[in-house]
């Protein structure tokens, strides 16, 4: 709070505070300086002079849950979550979502961690899983998740999936695809706004069609999926982006 009202004192027009705990400050702070906007990343509502941007970070799961239905051998696949949380649980409902998509009877594990900090248990989690037979991986679990790599990079056989940025390299040849959310683009998008004069209090939502979500695969492992894979999701973003694919909780929190 203190540092969303330091820099609004300083005279900034426009103040960004990354994550969601950020939005009730906002909001304390927000009346006494009408002629800053506050942004929230993974705000709740629009309050005044403080507007949240939301990440449709599901769309991209969902087609991360298309190639997971796709390449499990088990027909199970596990999701880690560092805290049961409105955005990570709409990316799981996303990836489910496409595998079911891909594979009617897949069997899915998911398991909260109540920490995005400790690799141990990401790692056990995923361990855990991977002892079910779950062979196809995907998390939101910020550092929580190096454990999860760790777990996969001990079974060859299983595959992960990388959340909010290109995380191939953390499990070489096993990450096929990561969902990715381009902040930088989001932010500038909103500052050019604000900067032209032309930005009006809503609520800032972000999908595949801005840009600013994507989902990237590791072409060091493209040759070894299975043929037209790859085509079948792009197909499948192509109408989400149409809006002719709707995603489990498509344009909400």
């Amino acid at each position: 709070e203190e540092a969303l009202r330091a820099y609004a004192s300083e005279g900034y027009q426009l103040v960004f505070g990354h994550g969601f705990e950020f939005q009730q400050p906002a909001e304390r702070v927000s009346a006494e300086f009408p002629n800053t906007i506050f942004v929230v990343t993974s705000g709740q509502r629009v309050a005044g002079n403080v507007v949240p941007l939301i990440f449709r970070i599901h769309e991209a799961t969902y087609l991360l849950g298309m190639m997971a239905g796709a390449l499990t051998t088990s027909g199970r696949i596990g999701f880690v979550g560092g805290m049961e949380l409105p955005p990570i649980v709409l990316g799981y409902e996303g990836w489910l979502q496409g595998a079911r998509a891909v594979r009617a009877d897949i069997d899915s594990r998911l398991t909260y961690l109540n920490t995005f900090d400790d690799a141990a248990a990401g790692k056990e989690a995923a361990l855990a899983m991977i002892r079910l037979g779950v062979d196809q991986l995907h998390h939101n679990a910020d550092a929580a998740a190096l454990g999860l790599f760790s777990a996969v990079k001990e079974n060859p056989r299983v595959a992960s999936y990388g959340a909010n940025a290109d995380q191939s390299a953390l499990a070489a040849g096993q990450v096929p695809a990561s969902a990715v959310i381009d902040l930088p683009r989001a932010l500038l998008l909103v500052a050019r706004e604000v900067q032209e004069g032309r930005f009006i209090p809503r609520v800032e939502s972000f999908g595949l069609e801005s840009g600013v979500i994507r989902w990237v695969t590791d072409p060091a492992i493209a040759n070894t999926l299975p043929d037209g894979l790859l085509g079948r999701v792009q197909s499948a973003a192509d109408s989400i982006i149409a809006g002719t694919l709707i995603v489990a909780g498509q344009g909400s929190q």
